[in-house]
């Protein structure tokens, strides 16, 4: 998850990106900004972010006038010393307001309900795209190497992971393919029964789960064969759901 913070008060700004780490290593901070200019120029110029933390009064001037001029494309979580701006706050995509100095449980709550409201963003746009997909999963997928063309199996698809923007495929022999698809294609081919969209960055296979673990707040720990050589998280809001479909 990338996150925005503009916030001018650098300990604040420090010990926001600390929280988040502790939080979610999974939260990439890709930008601190210090005021209304600078937030203004950002969005009109860079990709938006999953969630921007703003700070309301900024040295320039308050930061509704950033979203005055650039409507944000993501949740912004207000952060401020003063409530008196908290109606205004819900006028712009905000999804918490949160008084300084903030508490990491604070913060957690407010994960909590960015997590929730893009999981259901999620199932919406999956419950869309099944629609206009055909109903019956794929069988194979043709992999481009080379010169060569390889017929890949679902049945021998251990999982499929993003690796700097692309789509892998890891086999269960070891096998590691570039794939010519996003990761939300990718799934909605795949049998449901079979493959599980862990997190944002890895489908697995049933067969390729080695262990689960509990892990903090509410989160699940997973372990792959092949090994996937990274940390793999199922959020708190997605546990249950994975939970089930292991049951099936």
């Amino acid at each position: 998850m990338k996150a925005l913070i503009i916030e001018d008060e650098a300990p604040a700004a420090r010990k926001l990106r600390n929280l988040l780490r502790e939080i979610d290593a999974e939260v990439i901070v890709v930008d601190v900004l210090e005021s209304v200019e600078e937030g203004t120029h950002y969005l009109k110029e860079q990709e938006h972010p999953d969630v921007i933390f703003c700070d309301i009064q900024l040295a320039d001037g308050i930061s509704f006038l950033i979203f005055e001029k650039v409507l944000p494309r993501c949740p912004v979580i207000f952060i401020t010393a003063f409530d008196q701006y908290a109606l205004r706050a819900f006028e712009v995509n905000s999804i918490d307001y949160l008084l300084k100095p903030i508490s990491k449980e604070q913060l957690e709550k407010s994960m909590f309900k960015l997590e929730q409201r893009v999981f259901s963003a999620s199932s919406d746009m999956k419950n869309l795209v099944a629609d206009m997909l055909p109903n019956q999963p794929k069988q194979r997928f043709l992999i481009s190497k080379g010169d060569s063309l390889i017929p890949v199996n679902t049945q021998d698809i251990a999982y499929v992971y993003t690796e700097d923007k692309a789509v892998m495929i890891m086999t269960n022999t070891e096998q590691s393919y570039f794939i010519n698809y996003s990761l939300d294609e990718v799934e909605q081919q795949l049998d449901e029964n079979q493959f599980f969209r862990l997190n944002r960055q890895v489908i697995a296979n049933l067969g390729a789960i080695e262990k689960i673990s509990n892990y903090f707040n509410g989160k699940l720990k997973i372990e792959l064969k092949p090994s996937f050589g990274g940390e793999i998280l199922v959020s708190r809001v997605k546990a249950p759901t994975f939970k089930n479909w292991l049951e099936k």
